[in-house]
C-alpha cells in the first residue's frame, strides 16, 4: 500500500452563493473543517480500512470530505472517506457519522 503525504484541504468558495452559506448552528467548531487529502483518516467510528476488490491489497487512503453546514450535513455531522488502489485504479468510499 502506498501512503500519500497529508494535506489539509481548505474549502474556498467559488461563488457568492457558496461564500454566503450559513455555518452550523449547533455543531462543534471543528465540524466542517476536517477535509483532508492523504495521511491517515480521522475515523469517526471504528477503523474501516478496505482491501482492493481486485488484488486484495490494502487500499490507499486518498481523502476525507467533511459536512459543510446544517443544510449540507452528511448523516449526523459525518464525513465521506475515499480510498484508492493505485495499482488497479479501484476506489471505495463510505460515510461515517456520530
Amino acid at each position: 500500500m502506498k501512503k500519500l503525504p497529508p494535506f489539509k484541504l481548505i474549502p474556498e468558495p467559488l461563488t457568492n452563493e457558496a461564500a454566503n452559506l450559513p455555518k452550523f448552528k449547533w455543531a462543534d467548531e471543528s465540524i466542517g473543517t476536517r477535509h483532508k487529502l492523504g495521511g491517515v483518516p480521522d475515523f469517526i467510528q471504528k477503523e474501516d480500512w478496505p482491501d482492493c476488490p481486485c488484488c486484495g491489497e490494502r487500499m490507499t487512503f486518498y481523502a476525507q470530505l467533511d459536512s459543510i453546514n446544517d443544510e449540507f450535513c452528511i448523516a449526523d455531522c459525518g464525513m465521506i472517506y475515499i480510498f484508492v488502489c493505485l495499482e488497479c485504479n479501484e476506489i471505495k468510499s463510505f460515510i461515517q457519522s456520530y
